[in-house]
């Protein structure tokens, strides 16, 4: 009981660190965002009516930063993140809330993909090490080495612009009306195909890499050698006892990459203009649009602290040594 309060407490003065530097830092970058909006709107909007949109937006000068840093939690905590610059009059909330499921879809499901493989092809390495199996490493490793948007343009030039197998942008047939019908959702797939191989492959090599370490090392402790000298078949010695400890680190390391998934796919994102909050994030910075890069940072921020939470909490269920007081 004391671990989860100590956690608890931690994380909850953790967030709020996050979103105070969330509020401070987009303040603190230089520009106008009002007046790249009016020059945006020009011919829309009175010109008259720039104080008052400063108002609405939380950037009049009559305002302390205390006060606005006070009116930002109580927004806050009523989940109002305000309205965006760059799509105005549009809620952030409503533009977080469309682009957030693309991310989360594509990006989540090439991260399970790449951790699944990852770990079955690790543990086969690992437990029959100094095979003819090692060579794969040097092969994954370069993947992994190469930049993602690299390895993306490299997928573009082979498959779309050579090859004409799949679409080089977006993210579905923009003739199709976005329902839960099987010709959207194919559309779906056969867009995201290219973004989440390039996930796949600039990530499973990480994953090989630390289960076939983390199998060498279990592989030489005691109570392997206890279930080798019981007569137990191998693959229950190499499941139940090997893989059952080594997978333990990459728990760990699964559930802080699904909280980076939200946040890590910009540059993915922006060779493929794909729709999802990374893609979002870019034309917030690119606009100075303070309330939609808070909303991207705030929502990245959470699902770290969330992933961060779930590691915590499930190493601790599965090695119960973490409990203990230090």
């Amino acid at each position: 009981m004391r671990f989860a309060v100590r956690r608890t407490i931690f994380y909850l003065i953790t967030a709020w660190a996050a979103v105070t530097i969330n509020f401070l830092i987009p303040r603190l970058m230089p520009g106008d965002p009002v007046t790249a909006l009016m020059g945006r709107m020009q011919g829309r909007i009175d010109s008259n009516a720039e104080q008052s949109i400063r108002v609405l937006f939380g950037l009049d000068t009559e305002s302390s930063v205390w006060q606005q840093y006070v009116d930002y939690w109580g927004l806050l905590l009523r989940g109002d993140l305000g309205l965006s610059f760059t799509f105005f009059p549009t809620p952030v909330a409503d533009i977080v809330q469309q682009a957030l499921p693309w991310t989360v879809g594509l990006v989540g499901i090439a991260t399970i993909i790449a951790f699944t493989l990852g770990t079955l092809v690790g543990t086969a390495i690992g437990w029959r090490r100094g095979t003819w199996a090692d060579s794969l490493l040097p092969i994954t490793t370069f993947f992994s080495a190469v930049p993602y948007f690299w390895l993306g343009l490299i997928a573009i030039t082979v498959f779309s612009v050579t090859l004409g197998w799949f679409p080089s942008s977006g993210s579905y047939d923009r003739g199709l009306v976005p329902t839960w019908s099987w010709e959207f959702v194919g559309s779906v797939i056969y867009y995201g195909f290219l973004p989440a191989l390039t996930v796949v492959l600039s990530s499973v090599a990480g994953w090989i890499l630390g289960m076939r370490n983390m199998m060498v090392t279990v592989s030489s402790e005691d109570y392997v050698t206890v279930a080798h000298a019981k007569g137990l078949p191998e693959r229950t010695v190499m499941v139940g006892y090997a893989a059952r400890n080594a997978i333990l680190p990459q728990v760990s390391s699964f559930a802080l990459s699904l909280g980076f998934v939200v946040g890590g796919t910009l540059i993915m994102e922006m060779v493929f203009s794909y729709q999802g909050i990374g893609y979002t994030l870019f034309q917030a910075v690119n606009t100075q649009d303070y309330p939609l890069m808070q909303g991207c940072f705030l929502v990245i921020t959470l699902a770290v602290l969330g992933a961060n939470i779930i590691a915590d909490f499930v190493y601790a269920a599965l090695d119960p040594r973490t409990r203990q007081e230090g």
